[in-house]
């Protein structure tokens, strides 16, 4: 569906370019959405930054989200996961606190503060979505900070992730909602990890030209 994540940059800059040239805040979520932000904020004459959160994992299958946690220590829990699983509150908070720390690590690795989007339009973008909790809580803590208009933006996603989305933002597109959805990666040609040094380097300022 899909060659890459820079191919589906340049599908979503299609569908954000009313946004050209009124330097909206694009705020991608670690660490596969990153290189594409930096794409879309070049392109669309914006700011690139990112909104720290990371799911939560299921005991004994990390890449099954129960929920998610912000920077900040706020929490998204999957009820219908959880109790599925049975999962208990001992288990929640030391998951909690493990990915909280990990948050922090990389915000200090950054060595900047997080961008302010109150007031400012903001778009929020991920390289896909499964479960979704990574990205309603990221929605949710950028609305809490009084954003002018917040868009969520993905390439592919669950039909019932996307729909999710909706009473968290102003504006939800999500280019591809195939019905047989099993993972982010089958959607595209190439999906190799993104590490924290093309993370460190998209983020870096552009030096112009002399």
């Amino acid at each position: 569906m899909f060659r890459d994540r820079e191919d589906a940059a340049r599908r979503l800059i299609e569908r954000l370019s009313q946004w050209r040239g009124q330097r909206p805040l694009i705020l991608a979520i670690p660490r596969g959405a990153v290189p594409m932000g930096r794409l879309l904020a070049e392109a669309l004459g914006g700011e690139l930054d990112v909104v720290l959160t990371h799911k939560l994992g299921a005991p004994g299958e990390p890449e099954l989200a129960i929920g998610s946690v912000a920077e900040d220590g706020a929490l998204y829990l999957n009820p219908a996961v959880v109790m599925a699983l049975g999962i208990g509150e001992g288990y929640i908070e030391a998951e909690r606190e493990r990915q909280l720390t990990r948050l922090r690590e990389r915000r200090r690795a950054l060595s900047r503060p997080p961008a302010d989007p109150a007031g400012r339009n903001a778009v929020v973008v991920d390289d896909g979505i499964a479960t979704g909790a990574t990205l309603r809580l990221a929605l949710r803590w950028v609305k809490a900070r009084g954003p002018r208009y917040l868009v969520a933006a993905v390439p592919v996603g669950a039909p019932e992730s996307c729909a999710q989305l909706e009473p968290l933002a102003d504006e939800v597109i999500c280019l591809e909602t195939p019905s047989h959805f099993l993972a982010i990666g089958q959607f595209y040609e190439r999906f190799e990890q993104v590490s924290d040094e093309e993370v460190a380097a998209a983020l870096a300022p552009k030096r112009r030209p002399e």
